[in-house]
């Protein structure tokens, strides 16, 4: 009796449909991103990460706040943004009804990038939760 060599899911070459290929693609660029983060200063204008509760939000600093070295001023904007639809959704799922809250830098994971978006409430499809763990700014 002649044994065949056992094959792992996978090992074919034709084992992933393009689709499935870039489902893993975005899944490691996320991981990547998670295991190094970019670095963030306070006075970078750029949109940072933040952690709410379990998920990852993007924000975006408030313009020449001096709020001091512990905090800083953001407001949380749907990941999708500047796309209009992107906008409507958001309001949809509480993002721009927020304003401007304080934010303690601890929870600044680092610059925002694209890979994030699939650890939000929004691509959860869930609404901000009413306590985000932020308190509104003056």
């Amino acid at each position: 009796m002649t044994r065949r060599p056992f094959r792992r899911c996978g090992n074919a070459p034709d084992a992933l449909t393009p689709d499935d290929q870039a489902a893993v693609d975005a899944f490691r660029a996320m991981l990547a991103a998670l295991r190094d983060p970019q670095p963030w200063t306070p006075e970078s204008a750029r949109d940072i990460a933040v952690r709410i509760g379990p998920f990852v939000e993007r924000a975006h600093p408030r313009p020449g706040d001096d709020s001091g070295p512990t905090t800083i001023t953001v407001a949380l904007v749907h990941p999708d943004t500047p796309q209009a639809t992107a906008y409507l959704h958001g309001r949809q799922l509480g993002y721009s009804s927020r304003g401007w809250l304080r934010c303690h830098i601890t929870s600044v994971l680092g610059i925002w990038q694209p890979a994030y978006a699939m650890l939000t409430h929004a691509a959860a499809n869930l609404p901000l939760p009413d306590d985000v763990g932020l308190v509104p700014a003056e």
